[in-house]
């Protein structure tokens, strides 16, 4: 007989069904009541809209400022043509792979000087350019960079194409001409200036716009410091101021034959081989119609005219035509007895030797 023997307890035994003791510990869940929504409020709304709304602008203004075409280089206008920024474009293209070079809008300047020259005068631009003007693009633009003062030999066109063909090999070699389109001839002067003026003003946002010619020496920075003076006129017209006697005579040189309008004696007006013209003054004369504006037989009496109908001041300068080299002149050239200087070619080359002409230091203008 076994000691241990399982005994069935007498105590009730609770199972999974029995609905008593669950019934007592399981009590069933009170349903919850349902969240109420909170409203945002209508500043916070105003406010992500706004910020969604600049976000967009922004992203759409950088896509466009993106994929905006690079502005084109200015360097022509009409037929005219300015050969030394036309060049500097393509070489700093090709350097810097960009096809606009950088040149992208009118350059600023103090001055532009065109310096009037023909087809016959290769050897007058020979000698500047072994003077005073520079001998190739990297001397026009540092000579630019220290004065402000954009210089380019000027020259029409013509229906020779032999000329055409010699002046273009120069072109090519010194790429510094600006072409403009008129006529290239003497009789066509004052149609030529005007075509100047009009082009230079295209191609160049300049303070004063200034015409020379090539037979005259020169000292670009002695121009500069005159062109940088205060003036409290802005529409100024600088030169050496003349008047004289309308000659009516057609043997001689400077026959006017509207001498009848003029009368005896010409208005004040500068000496044609150089002026300097205010950018207000050069702004009415571009949008003048050719045929608007009387010309005369004479190139310098013809811009004369034009400066007597405007409110211009009329600034007369020595220096402009000083018939040596002295520690203020700024052009040097033969008058009276040559407009210009005689010989030009050798004149240029034998003025330069001089020390008081290539090398005297440029004087304060308290100094003058």
């Amino acid at each position: 007989m076994p000691l241990f023997f399982h005994r069935q307890s007498s105590l009730p035994t609770t199972t999974a069904t029995s609905p008593s003791y669950s019934s007592k510990l399981l009590k069933p869940l009170k349903p919850n009541s349902a969240p109420v929504p909170t409203r945002t409020p209508l500043p916070i709304i105003v406010f992500s809209l706004v910020s969604l709304f600049i976000g967009l602008a922004g992203t759409i203004f950088a896509i466009t400022a993106l994929r905006r075409p690079t502005p084109i280089p200015v360097f022509r206008c009409g037929k005219s043509e300015d050969t030394f920024r036309a060049f500097y474009s393509l070489s700093t293209s090709r350097q810097l792979g960009d096809k606009n070079g950088g040149l992208v809008d009118r350059p600023k300047l103090l001055g532009f000087v065109g310096i009037q020259t023909g087809f016959g005068s290769a050897d007058r631009r020979a000698a500047l350019r072994s003077t005073w003007f520079p001998s190739n693009p990297d001397g026009l633009l540092r000579l630019e960079q220290a004065t402000g003062l954009a210089f380019r030999f000027v020259i029409g066109r013509s229906k020779d194409a032999k000329k055409m063909a010699g002046v273009q090999k120069e072109i090519d070699k010194y790429r510094d001409f600006l072409v403009i389109d008129v006529n290239e001839e003497y009789l066509n002067l004052p149609w030529k200036t005007l075509a100047f003026f009009k082009a230079a003003f295209q191609l160049f946002e300049a303070d004063y716009y200034v015409k020379a010619d090539d037979d005259i020496y020169l000292r670009p920075d002695r121009l500069a410091t005159l062109l940088a003076k205060e003036r409290t006129h802005s529409q100024t017209y600088i030169g050496c101021m003349k008047k004289g006697p309308v000659i009516t005579d057609p043997k001689m040189k400077w026959y006017e034959k509207s001498g009848h309008l003029i009368g005896n004696e010409y208005f004040r007006h500068a000496y044609g081989p150089i002026y300097v013209l205010s950018a207000e003054v050069v702004a009415s004369l571009t949008i003048a119609r050719n045929n608007s504006l009387r010309m005369f037989s004479n190139e310098d009496v013809t811009i004369g005219s034009w400066m007597l109908a405007m409110n211009v001041n009329h600034e007369d300068n020595r220096a402009l035509c000083d018939p040596r080299c002295t520690p203020t002149s700024i052009a040097v050239w033969d008058i009276p007895k040559c407009s210009g200087l005689c010989n030009p070619a050798s004149r240029l080359k034998e003025l330069h030797a001089m020390s008081m002409c290539s090398k005297s230091p440029t004087l304060h203008p308290d100094d003058r």
